[in-house]
């Protein structure tokens, strides 16, 4: 639920007391976490995703499975099926995906020089704008430090945050944070997110077809530390919504991500067998 100038160059010194204002440390995190951000063009990845389908009353109407790797084909993330609703893929479904993603990485080496630069150039771009937003929650929302807990052994802060009245985004993509409550926790150690809640309080809308998401979706989302960064560990999110004028959705999906690994560039990625 996949970027992030907004990045210090450093923390502040362990000698240097932790601030106790909100806005601070919702500052610090945000920075922080989309540092860590760009850096997960250097790692390969695996994934699996479970989606509800659900019927007016909350009936589970159909259930869709997928599991797949993230690899690095020339410093951009490629996507490979592994398994489909519960299922490895037949023998003709592997050889597609070896194909396609033998079809990609051909073309990614056949760019010339200027082409590679000015592509790589634009995927950067793209990874610092697609989360920029998020930089924008310290000025939009009314952010209160709820207390101390421990989450999987670490102390975190608590912090609540909604909207400001009258607030006005920098950005066309902050307005949908106008729209949404909630709750983050924060290590206090490293100022990266290990937990956040949140619940839309009004439809969102989007898209040419005007899908819409109703208020009270939920999502939760956790990361955790792979070496000195950390990651997308879960994301679980609920909601009913619409897209269209016809087309009712209620839906209940959840992601995992696991199995982190750095990039090497002589790690080979055209194999006949997915890696271990």
């Amino acid at each position: 639920m996949g970027p992030r100038c907004l990045i210090p160059l450093a923390l502040l010194g362990a000698a240097v007391a932790w601030p106790q204002d909100a806005r601070e440390i919702v500052r610090r995190s945000i920075a922080q976490d989309q540092l860590d951000w760009l850096r997960l063009k250097d790692y390969t990845w695996r994934a699996q995703s479970v989606e509800k389908h659900l019927d007016p009353h909350g009936k589970v109407q159909s259930v869709k499975r997928e599991k797949w790797e993230t690899l690095i084909l020339d410093g951009e993330p490629y996507r490979r099926t592994l398994e489909k609703d519960g299922k490895p893929l037949s023998p003709q479904e592997e050889r597609s995906e070896q194909k396609k993603l033998d079809d990609a990485a051909r073309k990614l080496s056949s760019q010339s020089p200027a082409e590679r630069e000015r592509r790589l150039a634009d995927a950067e771009k793209r990874r610092k704008r697609e989360f920029e937003f998020l930089s924008e929650i310290p000025d939009l929302f009314d952010l209160k430090l709820e207390g101390e807990e421990t989450v999987a052994g670490r102390p975190v802060w608590v912090v609540s945050g909604a909207p400001r009245p009258g607030a006005k985004p920098r950005s066309g993509d902050a307005k949908v944070l106008l729209k949404v409550r909630g709750r983050m926790w924060i290590d206090k150690a490293t100022y990266q997110w290990v937990k956040v809640e949140a619940q839309t309080t009004a439809v969102i809308s989007w898209g040419l077809i005007l899908a819409r998401l109703n208020p009270g979706a939920n999502l939760t989302f956790e990361q955790a530390p792979v070496g000195e960064h950390w990651f997308p560990k879960r994301l679980v999110m609920g909601g009913n919504g619409r897209v269209g004028l016809i087309k009712r959705l209620s839906q209940e999906e959840e992601v995992e991500w696991s199995d982190y690994k750095k990039f090497s560039v002589d790690s080979k990625v055209l194999t006949d067998t997915p890696p271990k």
